[in-house]
């Protein structure tokens, strides 16, 4: 608990979490390792894949990441982990810096020992402002990653870059689980060919990136397409906290 920051897990030698080995076994004393006892991983290796039947609640037409951007949604800080349901898997990480990136949050999850434990990892990003909008969809394997999950990262921050921002973790409540979270985005303009990878969500599996199910209908050109200027930030030319 508290604010100051953390770094209990272990660094993962395998440098990008992408290029992680499928087989690799967890660090011991890691939240992964743990979950491997459990049995937790193997399971969650043998679900159904990210193109399952997508959720009942449907995004409405139109209604996408962009559309929660440009609401001016704010959220509030998540505080101590408490169970939404016993089938619940999908967190939103709340104030993180503005100069992240989701290369960078995908090393600080390794990092922090959940290498294996999720399997969806969405960073939204503004071209037009140049940074990160503070916030990202991450969807866990299992409920029963959520308390360790929230332990380790509820008062996250350090960051490794320039930033004050103390991390909050709240409960996504516009989509919810793997399936929900392919739905929601895979015909979002965001997936639009000319956004470049970066900016994209992504799908893993024992840590390996798996390839995201093509989108159903042609994804819009997103409204803010200024990625020659984003793509700085990525590199990281701004030091905006």
């Amino acid at each position: 608990g508290g604010s100051e920051g953390r770094s209990k897990g272990p660094t993962h030698s395998a440098g990008a979490p992408a290029a992680a080995s499928a087989g690799a076994a967890p660090t011991a004393g890691t939240p992964a390792a743990a979950f491997a006892r459990a049995g937790l991983l193997e399971a969650a290796a043998e679900e159904e894949g990210p193109a399952a039947a997508a959720a009942s609640a449907e995004v409405e037409e139109g209604e996408d990441e962009e559309a929660l951007h440009d609401s001016g949604a704010v959220f509030e800080p998540g505080g101590g982990f408490a169970a939404e349901a016993d089938w619940t898997t999908t967190v939103i990480l709340c104030n993180l810096p503005n100069n992240f990136t989701r290369e960078a949050l995908l090393k600080l999850l390794f990092k922090e020992g959940f290498g294996g434990l999720f399997d969806f990892v969405y960073l939204p990003f503004d071209f037009q402002t140049q940074a990160c909008l503070g916030y990202a969809f991450v969807n866990l394997v299992s409920p029963q990653v959520a308390p360790m999950f929230w332990q380790r990262l509820e008062g996250f921050c350090d960051w490794g870059v320039m930033s004050r921002k103390v991390c909050r973790i709240k409960w996504s409540s516009t989509h919810q689980g793997l399936a929900a979270s392919v739905e929601r985005f895979r015909n979002s303009p965001v997936m639009h060919p000319s956004v470049p990878d970066e900016f994209k969500p992504v799908l893993l599996q024992a840590g390996r990136r798996q390839s995201f199910p093509p989108p159903t209908k042609n994804p819009r050109l997103p409204r803010r397409r200024d990625f020659t200027r984003a793509r700085g930030v990525m590199r990281g030319t701004s030091s905006s906290p």
